[in-house]
């Protein structure tokens, strides 16, 4: 089915991202001893098939897969240079939006997302090198749902011991991707934690009007869902009815919504730092 629009989601990496070292065929010798060549970055985005936990003051507790195929559409329609690489979703107080690189590889692969991206010969990009090799980074991602089938009622399994709601995500749209300094999932075989609440941190500080706004999306998601906050103990609601609880850490209403206009879907983008 399709997912309610505008709502963009941040979410960990399946693996850290790593790095090899460049070629040319003929390296230019620098004055300073350094021949100028920089490494190639790669990451995996998410393992397809395989159940996370979703635990979040914004957008609720529930499990979370993606499938193989949910990025295809959007990796044929934009290719590798349409996705932005950035550090720290382009929030960082010194690096701020410029791109690290720009991707030569962006394909699915049997289990994940992969990309490749050779760094741009900056300073900021030769500051981030010695941690990208020590491995101290970790990934994260920013995309739009655009297909999704919830299963509210899941029961209990191995892999859902409480019986959460199960959210299987079958498209997607890619905006950026890249390094962080604290990622939403520290271990590939550990659960993801939502990006959003790191984001809510930041906009509460430094833009009360962008906050403000997100509070009524997310909570608007989270009453379409039935979902609650991880510190409400008396189990989700019903799909589709408010929540009169919603948001825990806000004070804003709830309010449903099942689609976005063009300029509403905009603005959305705008909130969260990615323009196209």
């Amino acid at each position: 089915m399709a997912a309610m629009r505008g709502l963009y989601v941040i979410r960990g990496g399946a693996s850290k991202p790593a790095i090899r070292q460049g070629q040319r065929s003929a390296p230019a010798a620098r004055a300073d001893g350094d021949d100028g060549v920089m490494p190639t970055m790669f990451v995996e985005f998410s393992r397809f098939d395989s159940w996370y936990e979703i635990d979040s003051w914004w957008e609720g507790r529930f499990l979370e897969r993606t499938i193989k195929g949910a990025f295809k559409r959007t990796i044929n329609s934009l290719g590798p240079a349409g996705v932005k690489v950035l550090f720290n979703h382009g929030r960082d107080m010194q690096i701020h939006n410029k791109v690290l690189g720009v991707a030569s590889v962006l394909e699915e692969r049997d289990t994940s997302p992969y990309m490749e991206v050779p760094l741009l010969d900056t300073s900021y990009n030769r500051d981030l090198v010695p941690g990208l090799e020590a491995g101290a980074y970790g990934s994260s991602f920013m995309f739009e749902v655009i297909r999704e089938d919830w299963n509210y009622e899941p029961g209990t399994s191995d892999h859902n011991p409480e019986g959460l709601p199960e959210r299987t995500i079958s498209e997607i749209r890619l905006f950026e991707a890249g390094p962080v300094t604290w990622p939403a999932n520290p271990d590939a075989t550990a659960g993801l934690r939502s990006g959003a609440d790191w984001l809510m941190d930041e906009l509460a500080e430094r833009d009360a009007a962008q906050y403000d706004e997100l509070v009524r999306s997310y909570a608007a998601f989270r009453a379409l869902h039935g979902l609650r906050t991880p510190s409400e103990q008396d189990g989700p609601a019903a799909p589709g009815t408010p929540d009169p609880k919603a948001p825990a850490p806000g004070t804003s209403p709830a309010r449903h919504v099942d689609g976005l206009s063009a300029a509403a879907r905009s603005r959305r983008m705008t909130l969260l730092g990615v323009r196209r």
